[in-house]
């Protein structure tokens, strides 16, 4: 297992846009797209139930490559041998998180603010969540939007890979790549669209575009 990793399109798992269709069909479908990267987030499942969905989820990626990591949980990520954790502000320290998943996994951390930023120990954190750069429904908790003027101050201030979440759509992609983005990090823009392959491919698409 190593730390290496593409942030270009950045599936975050929401079990409500997810349950009609399925998980395993969603991010099957997604992946056939053109994600890169995948974090299982549920943050209503207690540690068994997500630790099953977590098996079958490298089951599905590891053979294709694409890392998965789990939201919040460390100590689930490390039982099922997945690629990493994806960290928010009030969770797991990273250096604690660190210490637990050992030097080859991958840690992402939450930074929404300058703020955030100053107040985070980036030692043992291999790329930032910078946003929500839109409202978003999907996450209560959170902060106010950002812009992709507050995603380019944080931007300035790292050296780090950074992926920018919120309430993204295909729009929104150009101009957060050119602020700095590595890549765009989604939720309903790929769970909740008709057609999850073909969102996902669009949105792929854009980021390639957006690089060029």
């Amino acid at each position: 297992m190593s730390r290496s990793f593409d942030l270009s399109l950045y599936l975050v798992t929401d079990p409500r846009l997810t349950a009609e269709r399925g998980l395993l069909e969603t991010v099957r479908a997604a992946v056939a797209g053109g994600v890169t990267l995948v974090q299982l987030r549920d943050p209503d499942a207690k540690g068994r139930a997500l630790a099953e969905q977590a098996r079958a989820l490298l089951d599905l990626l590891r053979p294709l490559g694409i890392p998965l990591l789990i939201n919040d949980r460390v100590d689930v990520a490390v039982a099922v041998g997945a690629d990493g954790v994806h960290l928010g502000q009030d969770d797991l320290d990273p250096a604690a998180a660190r210490a637990m998943l050992g030097p080859d996994r991958i840690l992402g951390l939450s930074v929404g603010t300058l703020e955030e930023l100053a107040a985070s120990d980036l030692a043992g954190v291999d790329y930032l969540g910078t946003g929500p750069v839109r409202g978003t429904g999907t996450k209560a908790d959170a902060g106010a939007a950002i812009g992709v003027d507050g995603f380019a101050a944080v931007r300035a201030r790292v050296s780090l890979p950074m992926v920018a979440i919120g309430g993204l759509g295909r729009a929104d992609v150009g101009p957060i790549i050119r602020a700095g983005a590595d890549g765009i990090a989604v939720v309903s823009a790929i769970c909740a669209a008709p057609d999850v392959k073909s969102a996902a491919h669009a949105l792929r698409e854009e980021v390639t575009a957006a690089r060029a």
